[in-house]
């Protein structure tokens, strides 16, 4: 028995130490049964005792052994979901190059990407923790806990120095695995589906240049496009598209339709911006104007594609009017999109409406991590990394946002500036904690909103409106990035350039603003009597 123990221990170095305490507990009771210890005993009751020690040492040894095979170390796991999250990229990027028209295997892959997402945010968050912990006496980058702030719901919690991995590591893998092993069948499938003229050349070029997390959303809006029709040429099709202000409606209908097959499906695309109406009287008349203008006897009997934007919030009648004069003016066989953040479009539409809605948070930090690093390896630069989850929580999903502290960061790759705006912007969230809203959010209800400015805490920048202008207008040469985080001195009002898209339509986003003085509540202390008095 002796000897069986010293083998185990022997080919177990590295377990010793914690499998030393039930060792010796073990072999101290069987080493009462040995040699003249027996003899004293009944032999029953020796029986009994035996058979305990046996059964409590196998039972200690098994859980032991099954403990150390189902927790392995962390920096295991860490390296096998970085291989699994290779080969769900993989996929991925392959099918992006892919023309899928099965609707299933667009919602797979959707699944896929999202698993991935989450996998890839998790590992981040593990390997980059560490710096958070060393830093917490540093204001301006500490971090108290990070992943909770992300999203409580999802909270996270990693162990600094457990000898096994945490369960949430472990989920991932096994969630990212899984979710690899559904896709076998997907990628036979991928093999059959044809290529699509322009191919992704990079992470970050296709980040930049064209869209990102709307794959399955642009793939169902091109099979709507080029599908037939099911409820007869006479019959108009509609597809109505839905989401929040600024989550990219335009964007997703401009990739679409910049697609060749589209553009040669279409003898001419039109686009209508219904924003400019104020009742329902001019509405009808402008609708109606528009079309009638926009329809050559060229046209009258080709199939066209009408792209109408809705920025107001119209009423049914209008709406109603809006569809019969599509109907009058456009010939058979064509098709209408409608975009709006509004909802009542939705029972215009002869198929499934599609609705946009802001990226995860995971997938808004992979976005987030791959402007911010452009080419560089985020691996090379933990503390900045650290630095960059914190900043993008603090930009609720807004991929304006992420283009503009992106460039920002990426412009000024240093830790000292990265950890000044980190520090800005937690001044920013304190404020909505304290007045319920974000510094931004009086500009959805057309009111001023108010910013800080990075450089000088007794000025705000005040920005007045905002505004979209399409790709042939000119732009401010003023960005507001240098505005709010530079010290660029503005007298009075003027235009400054937030953020111009490098995607159809090309849209450029400006603000009007001016910078005043914060004003301060605080008075002056008087000296005491005695302090005033003269000697």
């Amino acid at each position: 028995m002796h000897l069986c123990f010293a083998c185990y221990v022997v080919s177990e170095p590295a377990s010793c130490s914690s499998i030393y305490p039930f060792l010796f507990q073990s072999w101290f009771m069987i080493s009462l049964f040995d040699g003249a210890n027996l003899k004293d005993l009944p032999i029953k009751k020796n029986m009994d005792l035996l058979a305990v020690s046996l059964g409590d040492l196998a039972s200690r040894s098994v859980n032991f052994i099954i403990n150390k095979c189902s927790k392995p170390p962390a920096v295991a796991v860490e390296d096998n979901l970085q291989r699994a999250l290779l080969r769900a990229q993989v996929i991925v990027v392959e099918a992006m190059g892919r023309n899928i028209t099965n609707q299933a295997m667009l919602l797979q892959l959707n699944m896929l990407s999202n698993a991935m997402h989450q996998s890839q945010y998790v590992l981040d968050a593990f390997r980059y923790q560490q710096h958070n912990e060393e830093d917490t006496k540093d204001q301006a980058v500490s971090c108290s806990s990070s992943l909770s702030k992300v999203n409580n719901a999802k909270h996270i919690c990693f162990s600094s120095k457990g000898a096994h991995v945490s369960k949430e590591l472990r989920e991932a893998l096994d969630n990212l695995r899984s979710m690899i092993l559904d896709a076998n069948e997907l990628v036979m499938f991928l093999t059959r589906c044809p290529r699509l003229y322009r191919q992704p050349y990079s992470t970050h070029l296709q980040l930049t240049n064209c869209m990102f997390g709307r794959q399955m959303e642009a793939q169902m809006l091109i099979n709507f496009l080029l599908g037939p029709e099911p409820h007869g040429a006479e019959e108009l099709e509609v597809l109505p598209i839905v989401g929040p202000k600024y989550i990219g409606k335009s964007t997703l209908v401009a990739h679409a339709c910049k697609d060749e097959r589209v553009c040669g499906h279409f003898s001419k695309i039109l686009f209508f911006g219904i924003h400019d109406f104020t009742d329902d009287a001019t509405f009808r008349e402008g609708c109606a104007t528009n079309l009638e203008n926009c329809m050559s006897n060229s046209n009258k009997d080709r199939r066209l594609l009408v792209v109408v934007e809705i920025d107001a919030d119209l009423s049914e009648e209008a709406l109603n009017r809006l569809y019969c004069a599509s109907k009058q003016y456009v010939p058979s066989g064509s098709k209408i999109i409608l975009t709006s953040q509004f909802g009542n479009i939705i029972r215009f539409g002869t198929t499934l409406a599609l609705t946009l809605k802001h990226l995860s948070h995971e997938a808004y930090w992979y976005f987030f991590k791959t402007l911010a690093f452009e080419g560089t390896d985020p691996e090379m630069h933990p503390r900045l990394m650290q630095l960059a989850m914190e900043i993008a929580m603090t930009q609720r999903r807004s991929l304006n946002g992420a283009n503009i502290i992106g460039r920002l960061l990426r412009d000024n790759f240093d830790v000292q500036f990265w950890s000044k705006v980190l520090a800005f912007w937690r001044g920013s969230t304190r404020r909505i904690c304290r007045f319920g809203e974000h510094p931004c959010d009086p500009l959805d209800q057309n009111k001023h909103a108010y910013l800080g400015r990075m450089a000088a805490q007794t000025e705000d920048v005040v920005v007045l409106h905002r505004q979209q202008r399409s790709s042939e207008e000119d732009v401010p040469k003023i960005r507001m990035e240098d505005v709010v985080y530079g010290s660029i001195k503005l007298h009075g009002k003027v235009d400054a350039l937030l953020w111009k898209s490098r995607i159809p339509p090309y849209y450029s986003y400006i603000y009007t603003c001016e910078i005043r003085m914060v004003k301060t509540t605080g008075f002056k202390r008087k000296r005491p009597m005695e302090s005033r008095m003269k000697p």
